[in-house]
């Protein structure tokens, strides 16, 4: 059940990042989603998982937040390919572009998911700060109700 709610949750961010709007504006609304149809003890399962699934650092990190500078040389090559295979008559170079829209699409593509994955666990993170300050607040008005 964990797996299927995983990916249904970075659909919905994906969803998301295709809005434009500020990251918080886009947690906010996530966390609206995520209230209403995750209960809390999967949120913090899938928050694991994907926790454990996010890389830390490195060039999956750089694919993450720069996806398209990463891609565009990849484009490059696909614009050359196709360029030296039209006007040289050389089919043996229109594999060039096809192998680098296939490279460029597929590193944007692992971008746009490990971002919408990102997205997920801070709006999960945000869910459980406002849950630790209501909690907080609970107990703080009992203090006071207990002191009267």
């Amino acid at each position: 059940m964990s797996i299927n709610q995983t990916k249904r949750l970075v659909l919905m961010a994906e969803d998301e990042l295709t809005n434009f709007s500020t990251m918080a504006r886009k947690i906010q609304k996530l966390q609206q989603k995520i209230a209403l149809s995750v209960p809390l003890a999967e949120q913090q399962e899938v928050k694991k998982n994907l926790e454990e699934e996010l890389p830390t650092g490195g060039f999956a990190r750089t694919v993450e937040t720069q996806r398209q500078a990463v891609a565009l040389p990849f484009w490059g090559i696909a614009g050359l390919g196709l360029l030296l295979g039209i006007s040289m008559n050389q089919p043996g170079d229109l594999l060039l572009t096809g192998g680098g829209v296939i490279a460029a699409w597929t590193l944007q593509k692992w971008g746009w998911q490990l971002q919408a994955k990102r997205l997920v666990v801070a709006t999960l993170d945000s869910i459980e700060g406002r849950i630790e300050e209501e909690k907080h607040k609970v107990a703080k008005s009992k203090e006071a109700a207990g002191k009267e």
